[in-house]
């Protein structure tokens, strides 16, 4: 926007021209007079007009001085001049300004009520700024001339330019010399708003425009289209991720570009975006024919969020390895604990949606399944060794191998006694050894027990015992209708034998004193383990001799030992 000048800097430079005048007329007086004289073109070069003023040494006068809508100067033109001084070269310097100041001021003073612009032909590089002819001899300060270096105002001279007079003074003050002070930079802003306008009401929104990169920010560049600024955000500039917008795009680069949007509500703040990438097929449009589920890609991970890592597969095409998919037997708490911007890793993929361009990546599948390595190695009956990762109300989870855990059920702990809940024996983290139970290779299930590890009295038993043995127990009861007697050979051991077939007898506690069997059991153990006997001896309770009932010790012959089956068959003897 435009800002008029102050009072006091009309002032400023009115004093300017006023100085610049009065040493010029100094150094004209000082070479010999400032009077008009009529001189003679004698020759014309690129740059300098050579005149006969009548001295021994010919006069010179820029050819910028004559304006682009005179008639070419020739040899032999006579042309009204002024003698400013002498050059180091010895020729005489020549001025026009006066005979070309005019007379009838009208038509400057009707551009300067209204505040119109008139066309100026600059004359000159003077202290602050440059003289420019208007018909009458103006001054154009620095600030005003829409240039910002002295090498671009020296370019000026000679060139016809737009100016709006901000000042005239016609009476000429003190040197009775008219003067006047316009102002180039107001008509140029006005002219490239003008031009905005135009260029901005002639696009529309999906319109492919030619334009030049003006200049570059981290955000994006801004694009002259002729006329019209607009920007490209980085964003726009390729389907694939841009770092910086230089990756892309240099300043004075024309490009081809697609209007993305107009926005016009802000008349002042009017904004154009527009893009590159929309100008190339869209990457996912091959997408189809490039990857298939189940592939096994390469990748660069390009950046994280609390739910995963996205990772390019290629220019434009990016997919999400979620964080579930990260990982086998480890619970990921965030993505960088795995993968990192910038690293290069395998995945498979897992789901393409082509309509939502979206791509689901497994990072653990493209490291193989640790559950199908693992049941390729044990089988039911194994023994496992592994830490407790967690407790439930319903039992413990034990890792066989990372990613793969076994499931303890809370009564496959321990035989000593019932729990309320597996933290009254185990805790996480934990070591403990267990036997595999069953492998549900469906599921992806493995039901293990601790407590079939856990040597018990039975296992002792087997060990310590061969088929043939005599071996003491007591008899627990005897179903008459079977014939078969349940019979105690130690704590917790427990085997069916047949009894004779005859007719059962209990004993009656009217045949003798009450016999305390609380302590039978732990009798008869310490009685196998000590008093193991390979032949029978003949006894007062053999069967000859007693019948069999519940409550009666006897001894027995060990007639099948199966270790493996933790099973035993017996024989009264």
């Amino acid at each position: 926007m435009d800002t008029p000048l102050s009072p006091e800097e009309n002032e400023d430079f009115a004093q300017l021209l006023r100085e610049n005048d009065a040493s010029r007329a100094s150094a004209i007086d000082r070479s010999g007079g400032s009077k008009q004289i009529d001189a003679t073109v004698v020759a014309v070069s690129a740059e300098t007009v050579f005149l006969d003023i009548g001295y021994k040494t010919e006069g010179v006068l820029p050819l910028s001085t004559f304006r682009a809508d005179e008639k070419a100067v020739e040899p032999g033109d006579i042309v009204r001049v002024s003698v400013k001084g002498r050059d180091l070269d010895g020729y005489y310097e020549l001025t026009r300004q006066r005979g070309l100041v005019v007379k009838d001021y009208t038509s400057l003073e009707e551009a300067f009520e209204v505040k119109g612009t008139i066309p100026g032909t600059v004359t000159g590089v003077v202290k602050g700024g440059l003289t420019v002819d208007i018909g009458m001899r103006a001054f154009l300060p620095s600030s005003r001339s829409g240039t910002r270096e002295a090498a671009e105002m020296e370019k000026l001279v000679g060139q016809p330019i737009r100016v709006r007079i901000t000042q005239l003074d016609l009476e000429g003050g003190e040197s009775g010399r008219p003067d006047a002070i316009v102002d180039r930079r107001s008509v140029l802003e006005e002219e490239a708003r003008a031009q905005a306008d135009q260029r901005f009401s002639e696009l529309a929104e999906g319109q492919t425009v030619e334009g030049t990169v003006r200049s570059l920010t981290d955000f994006g560049a801004f694009v002259d289209l002729n006329g019209a600024d607009a920007l490209l955000h980085i964003s726009d500039m390729a389907w694939h991720r841009v770092g910086h917008p230089n990756e892309v795009v240099r300043a004075g680069d024309v490009i081809q570009a697609r209007v993305l949007k107009i926005d016009a509500s802000d008349p002042v703040k009017r904004r154009i975006a527009v893009g590159l990438k929309q100008l190339q097929p869209h990457p996912w449009d091959s997408v189809a024919e490039r990857f298939h589920l189940g592939d096994k890609v390469t990748g660069t991970v390009t950046r994280d969020a609390e739910f995963g890592a996205f990772v390019e597969l290629a220019p434009g095409i990016e997919g999400l390895i979620h964080i579930s998919e990260m990982a086998w037997g480890k619970k990921v708490r965030k993505p960088s604990d795995v993968v990192a911007v910038g690293d290069q890793v395998e995945v498979v993929i897992l789901s393409i949606d082509t309509e939502a361009k979206r791509m689901g990546l497994g990072l653990k599948q493209a490291l193989g399944d640790p559950w199908v390595e693992l049941v390729k190695t044990i089988h039911p009956g194994a023994a496992i060794e592994g830490p407790v990762t967690r407790l439930t109300p319903f039992g413990a989870f034990v890792e066989l191998a990372p990613g793969v855990e076994g499931m303890v059920h809370i009564s496959e702990i321990t035989a000593e006694r019932r729990l309320n809940h597996p933290s009254d024996l185990l805790r996480v983290g934990e070591i403990v050894k267990a036997q595999v139970l069953d492998i549900d290779r469906e599921k992806r299930q493995l039901k293990l027990s601790i407590k079939q590890l856990v040597p018990t009295g039975l296992d002792e038993f087997l060990e310590e015992h061969v088929v043939g043995d005599i071996v003491s127990g007591r008899i627990v009861e005897i179903d008459d209708a079977s014939h078969m007697a349940r019979v105690e050979l130690g704590e917790g051991i427990l085997v069916l034998c047949a009894m004779p077939v005859a007719e059962s007898v209990v004993a009656s506690a009217s045949a003798g004193a009450p016999v305390d069997l609380s302590q039978l059991g732990s009798l008869l153990a310490g009685k196998w383990k000590t008093e193991v006997s390979r032949t029978p001896k003949p006894t007062a309770t053999s069967p000859s001799a007693t019948r069999p009932a519940a409550g009666q010790v006897r001894s027995f012959r060990l007639t099948a030992v199966d270790a493996a089956g933790k099973k035993l068959e017996l024989a009264l003897v």
